[in-house]
């Protein structure tokens, strides 16, 4: 649980610094938060590399477990989290945010914790504090802008949802424990087994709508662009990364140590109906998006399909293929929004038409925002391209014809995705319009943090390294122990 108390150590330095420190010394608060959280991702690095992570270590009569593979997810989400403390300094010291901005860093160390718990929590009792505790703040999150009425509406759809889906997901959770009496994830796998029944099919499928809200898998995914348009650019840049990565590992937990068992009876077809809609539904609507937080919405929408086909993979080689995907997902969206985050602070313009002539202007924004669309596109060699041939791989291996069919799928909705994500690089390097957005200087903070996701799109595109780490944590993970065929 070292993580888990690191965390909490930033929670509290963070918390004392905004209740005792003077006005004059607030300001500061950005930068601390950024540097603890980076040692702690340093410190739990340097712990995966040394080999101090033992196999599997559990607490709580079992009901929490970590390992090299929860630890080093837990990292990678870190890693989303410093680059978006590192966007949101600006913003977070500016006038509007003044009183607010210790709130913001909290609720946000918060939510972490809540993920920390969800990914190892083998009991669902704890799962659920998990589940809370990540969800509930970020409704304050997003209605942090408090002068903007589109960031009420957010807050006011973003907390129905939450509920709504949590509700769906309890009452697939009484009908599982109705059938096994237990609430242990061991448990209730071999309580499972050679079991087929009505109600086991309903519980199931309340489980995944219930965590499907919190993915945006469509049809749960009305409230996402929404939300994501209404919230302030920070907290969507984290919603859309972070929230949605801790999320799909805890998906991929749930279903492979729960009800692994009966994969191919009861879910494999739920999923792949699922992941099939998903991708598509989201490339369809992303292309009539204007507004660009709308447009990375539905883009998101679309990546959580893509993230599932690790889950539909039930082995090490997909469990590797996600925790890849979900890191270069990091770097490529964070890119993207925060060119849309410095834009914004700089002029208010976040329409897709505003961008017209932008390399003109601002060539470096426009280049920087040029290898996030690439990356997510999955164009090589840029490390977008890499993360779909591994979730692809990861999925083929399987070797049942659905799963061939399902691939083919996909990858026609790559090529549909490949249209609209360079709509936005025609609109800033080859339209001829006069440019609306004036060249302008970002701050240093916005500067350094597209400087580390740009060489996140680069390095993880040329470095084969990291996948062949991730992938050595993957094939002794103990997150999969109970997933069988």
């Amino acid at each position: 649980m070292q993580q888990e108390i690191g965390l909490l150590v930033v929670f509290l330095i963070v918390f004392l610094y905004d209740v005792f420190m003077p006005a004059k010394c607030q300001r500061a608060l950005p930068g601390l938060t950024a540097v603890l959280m980076t040692l702690l991702t340093v410190a739990g690095f340097a712990a995966e590399l040394m080999g101090c992570n033992p196999s599997a270590t559990s607490a709580f009569a079992g009901m929490y477990q970590t390992g090299p593979a929860m630890a080093a997810i837990k990292i990678i989400l870190n890693v989303g989290v410093i680059i978006v403390l590192i966007q949101s300094v600006k913003w977070a010291n500016s006038e509007a945010m003044a009183m607010r901005r210790g709130e913001f860093y909290q609720l946000l160390l918060v939510t972490l914790f809540g993920m920390y718990l969800m990914i190892s929590a083998r009991h669902f009792l704890l799962f659920i504090i998990g589940l809370e505790s990540a969800s509930l703040p970020l409704a304050a999150m997003v209605a942090l802008d408090k002068k903007r009425y589109e960031s009420h509406e957010a807050a006011v759809k973003y907390i129905l949802t939450a509920v709504f889906s949590s509700a769906v997901f309890m009452m697939g959770l009484s009908f599982v424990y109705a059938l096994t009496g237990s609430l242990y994830f061991e448990n209730i796998y071999f309580a499972l087994s050679g079991q087929l029944s009505m109600m086991l099919v309903l519980a199931i499928a309340f489980v995944i709508a219930g965590i499907g809200f919190k993915l945006s898998l469509v049809p749960f995914h009305l409230w996402t662009a929404d939300v994501y348009q209404g919230a302030p650019t920070s907290v969507t840049s984290y919603l859309s990364v972070i929230s949605k990565g801790a999320t799909a590992f805890a998906f991929l937990v749930v279903m492979s140590q729960v009800f692994g068992v009966v994969y191919s009876r009861v879910w494999e077809w739920m999923l792949y109906a699922l992941i099939i809609l998903t991708i598509t539904v989201g490339n369809l609507f992303a292309i009539r998006q204007r507004n660009m937080k709308r447009f990375l919405a539905f883009s998101s929408v679309s990546q959580a399909g893509y993230i599932m086909l690790g889950v539909i993979a039930f082995n090490g080689m997909g469990l590797a293929a996600m925790m890849y995907y979900i890191l270069v997902y990091i770097f490529s969206n964070l890119a993207a929004f925060g060119v849309i985050g410095a834009i914004e602070n700089a002029t208010g313009k976040l329409s897709m038409d505003d961008y017209k002539g932008l390399y003109r202007t601002n060539p470096r924004l426009s280049v920087a925002m040029m290898l996030a669309m690439f990356s997510l596109a999955g164009i090589p060699p840029f490390a977008g391209f890499f993360s779909k041939f591994f979730i692809f791989t990861g999925a083929i291996n399987q070797g049942s014809v659905a799963i061939y069919v399902l691939v083919l799928i996909a990858l026609i909705n790559t090529i549909i995705s490949l249209y609209y994500y360079l709509l936005v690089v025609k609109a800033m390097f080859i339209s001829e319009d006069e440019c609306t957005i004036a060249n302008f200087r970002s701050s240093c903070g916005e500067r350094f943090a597209l400087w580390i996701t740009v060489g996140g799109i680069l390095a993880l595109g040329l470095v084969s390294w990291f996948y062949n780490s991730l992938l050595g944590i993957a094939s002794d993970s103990s997150m999969l122990m109970y997933f069988v065929h």
